[in-house]
């Protein structure tokens, strides 16, 4: 979850929308019908695009699971419950809630060199990919939907990846329909197999010239030097950002000092 689980091992017993054909594909979400609670369904119907649901995680607390032995991997149940999410928790409450408008329960995951991973919610909205996503820090939220595939979706996350020790290795995008008949939609339980199916799943290779990280890390140590409390946002391609979480929203400083 959030930049904190391991590197996956491989698998081949998947689909990705790419080898299903995205144009069929993408367009071909069978809406379940599911036994939602009345404050589920008035949640659901409110939320109708994936700017709102992006707006809907925004305003939660993220779930930071301070205890050690007490991690987390609510279903939208359980978020809906405890009003808290953190990254694969925000994936699949906005999986379950787009699901219900149409939209493929698509999930996309990244793997790190420092095995700490992360994960988007994607979707297509006339021909271009976008992503619903919560995260600690302000890059790794969602993108509208400007991007021609879901490799250069990817690509836009690489630079704000880089902090201390992170950097993409790699991508996957995986339909969580595979689950069957698993109840990771509104289980009351932790749903641990969806994150077993993601670290299982084969990811696609992102290679970035060591160069260039070289240069982001350095940025990333110097502002951190600077400004130890800060988040940087000193980022390219901002304008391809969805809205943030107010915490984000009030930069401060021009070039690389750049910060909220």
């Amino acid at each position: 979850m959030l930049k904190n689980v391991a590197k996956p091992s491989g698998c081949s017993c998947l689909l990705t929308p790419d080898a299903l054909g995205f144009s069929r594909y993408a367009h071909r979400a069978i809406t379940p019908s599911l036994a939602c609670t009345p404050p589920e369904r008035r949640l659901i119907e409110r939320l109708h695009t994936p700017a709102d649901v992006q707006r809907f995680l925004n305003a939660l607390p993220y779930n930071t699971e301070p205890t050690p032995g007490q991690a987390t991997l609510r279903s939208f149940r359980g978020v809906v419950g405890h009003q808290t999410a953190h990254c694969l928790e925000a994936v699949l409450t906005a999986a379950v809630v787009l699901e219900q408008h149409g939209y493929p329960p698509l999930v996309l995951s990244f793997e790190s060199v420092d095995q700490l991973d992360h994960v988007l919610f994607v979707y297509r909205h006339r021909g271009r990919w976008g992503s619903v996503a919560r995260s600690r820090d302000p890059g790794l939220h969602g993108r509208k939907p400007v991007f021609r595939t879901t490799r250069a979706l990817a690509l836009s996350y690489v630079e704000p990846y880089v902090d201390f020790t992170g950097r993409i290795t790699g991508y996957a995008v995986v339909d969580l329909r595979v689950l069957d008949r698993y109840d990771w939609r509104l289980s009351e339980r932790n749903v641990w197999k969806v994150e077993r199916v993601l670290l299982d799943y084969p990811h696609r290779r992102i290679h970035t010239p060591d160069h260039r990280i070289d240069r982001w890390r350095a940025r990333y140590r110097g502002f951190m030097t600077r400004f130890p409390d800060r988040k940087p946002m000193f980022f390219e391609g901002r304008e391809g950002w969805s809205e943030l979480p107010a915490q984000f929203r009030r930069v401060i400083g021009r070039g690389d000092t750049r910060r909220v």
